[in-house]
């Protein structure tokens, strides 16, 4: 593949509400060092501002980030915010509210529907909106998440958010939101070596409402936090062969074979891996290859 030359838009296009985005994002919780969160060395600034730069320039309109992505040195809001304001005018950045961090990056409680409004308020002053594209409830195990969507839909109202999203749900909870709201995209863990009868559902009801289904550690697999997997199948391997691409590569373009209505965020530190995350946007795989790797996740269970 000859990624230099690719840009997002080879992804295809999707609608967040009224909000059109490229099919392939960029995740911003790798921007922050080697690893989410504490994990890890933290990043090189210029280095990380380079790669919000060149995401930009290579086409990408859909950034994925949240005020609890920092490291002991960065904050992938800041970062956003200095490299990029002020902003295209087609950018959405996409944020989630309800887990909490302290200063010294330990997790806390998560947010009560009344403490909401703080997290919203914290994601704009970082990242210097007056209102935010969208905003995802992020569930932190409780059952019912009526209460706390309740919470950020009344934020609509009031004009802090232009569209809703939630994340980390099951269908029951997909539902419950819809009740009250519109959902304009859902956030889950989902990835071709991770298979989870109870995701596919999410994202077979996110087709049913044109909503987008937005899996989140697609490339990174098993390792989740810590960064990207090496532990690739061989039906992954063996597609990468026959493409000239790397397994990461075709586990982006798995993912966006689901169904036109997922969307991508791959997140990297690295610019050559920006640029090939990019390009995995264009990987056309056949209709054996496809059932190759389903096969393989089918047997993951």
């Amino acid at each position: 593949m000859t990624a230099e030359t690719i840009s997002a838009d080879a992804s295809g296009t999707w609608k967040l509400g009224d909000l059109p985005v490229h099919r392939i994002g960029f995740g911003a919780m790798r921007l922050t060092g080697s690893a989410a969160f504490h994990h890890g060395t933290p990043s090189d600034r210029e280095r990380s501002l380079a790669v919000l730069r060149k995401a930009v320039e290579l086409g990408v309109n859909h950034i994925d980030t949240a005020a609890f992505y920092f490291s002991s040195l960065r904050s992938a809001n800041e970062l956003i915010n200095t490299a990029l304001s002020p902003y295209p005018r087609d950018l959405v950045i996409a944020t989630k509210v309800g887990p909490h961090r302290d200063l010294h990056g330990e997790w806390g409680t998560s947010a009560r529907p009344d403490q909401l409004r703080g997290h919203v308020e914290e994601n704009l002053r970082q990242l210097g909106r007056d209102h935010l594209d969208v905003v995802h409830l992020r569930r932190m195990r409780q059952d019912s998440i009526a209460e706390h969507f309740g919470a950020l839909a009344e934020l609509r109202q009031a004009g802090l958010i232009r569209h809703l999203g939630i994340s980390g749900v099951e269908p029951r909870h997909l539902a419950e939101a819809l009740e009250i709201a519109p959902v304009v995209s859902v956030q889950n863990r989902y990835a071709v070596d991770r298979p989870d009868p109870v995701d596919d559902e999410v994202l077979r009801m996110c087709g049913e409402h044109g909503i987008a289904f937005v899996p989140f550690y697609a490339v990174a697999g098993a390792a989740g936090e810590h960064g990207a997997t090496t532990a690739h199948d061989d039906a992954v391997l063996s597609v990468a062969r026959a493409h000239g691409a790397s397994p990461a590569q075709v586990r982006i373009a798995w993912t966006l074979h689901r169904g036109p209505h997922v969307l991508a965020i791959p997140g990297t530190g690295n610019p050559d891996h920006l640029v090939e995350n990019v390009a995995a946007g264009a990987l056309r795989l056949t209709g054996e290859e496809l059932a190759r790797l389903d096969a393989s996740r089918r047997r993951a269970r």
